[in-house]
């Protein structure tokens, strides 16, 4: 997600430029597996690669299965383009067991990068200021401006002190979260998430990374709207932060359509900001 993923516990980490979505589970990390076998294998289809690996492996399999002295996978929750989904995860060490079962010059490579992960999470423990500055690092290696990812991080911040006040007021199911977003990107820009992603032709990216200066800071209105709403309403339960919901998104709908109005323009755009940028760049190579 990616991800760098607005959940600080919830990241995109780089393997050789490959994205590997992972999360923290009882105080450890869990990555996603298909994108592990992406990043080894290259595979065009890592989920057909993974069914053909277990039927090769039977005792990888039985470790899918709960078998055997290995924790198995877990299914965890993750924000794709196309809305919430679970996607199927495994620790370290079982990670490290899989890469047991992929023929790979990247296996070795790969070994190391989770150890060195591993030991970057008891680090953040120890120093949350880490975890920022390595989300800063990672935007700067895809080739973000320094003023676009001024903005990310404000919206990532902005994005937690919100689902913190959800998660105060009795908001507690991820499916109530994901509605909550839907309704605040709905009133803003007349999209949910996933609709949005559609536009902007995204599959499994982070919608946000792919937002422009103006798209990340209405939605930055909507949801610290939504913030400053449920405070002083003291809302509580799903009905009424929903409603709050609602009232945030409206704030920076109307706004972005004023906006719209006096500059002539779309805020909403179906360009991808990642490939805009790097554009822009390659245009001032060759200048």
């Amino acid at each position: 997600m990616s991800e760098p993923d607005s959940n600080p516990e919830k990241r995109i980490a780089l393997f050789q430029r490959k994205e590997v979505r992972r999360v923290i589970h009882n105080n450890e990390w869990w990555f996603v597996i298909t994108d592990v076998v992406a990043a080894l294998t290259d595979s065009v289809d890592s989920s057909d690669y993974l069914k053909k690996l277990r039927k090769r492996d039977p005792s990888l399999s039985e470790a899918f299965k709960g078998g055997g002295q290995l924790v198995p996978p877990l299914g965890l929750e993750f924000d794709t383009a196309g809305g919430r989904q679970m996607l199927q995860c495994w620790n370290t060490e079982g990670v490290f067991r899989l890469i047991q079962s992929i023929p790979s010059p990247k296996a070795e490579p790969f070994k190391r990068w989770l150890a060195r992960v591993g030991y970057e999470r008891i680090q953040e423990i120890e120093d949350p200021e880490l975890a920022t500055k390595r989300t800063r690092a990672i935007y700067q290696a895809k080739g973000y401006s320094d003023e676009w990812i001024e903005k990310r991080m404000r919206s990532i911040a902005i994005r937690d002190e919100l689902t913190d006040e959800w998660k105060k007021r009795g908001v507690r199911e991820q499916r109530e979260y994901a509605i909550l977003t839907a309704e605040i990107s709905k009133a803003t820009f007349g999209l949910t998430p996933t609709e949005y992603a559609e536009f902007k032709r995204l599959k499994r990216e982070n919608l946000r990374d792919h937002m422009s200066d103006l798209e990340l800071i209405f939605s930055m209105l909507g949801e610290a709207a939504t913030t400053e709403i449920a405070r002083n309403r003291n809302t509580q339960g799903f009905p009424q932060n929903k409603q709050a919901a609602h009232v945030g998104g409206k704030v920076a709908g109307n706004a972005r359509r004023e906006l719209e109005k006096k500059s002539g323009r779309k805020v909403v755009t179906n360009e991808n900001y990642l490939a805009l940028t790097q554009a822009a760049k390659k245009a001032n190579r060759l200048k």
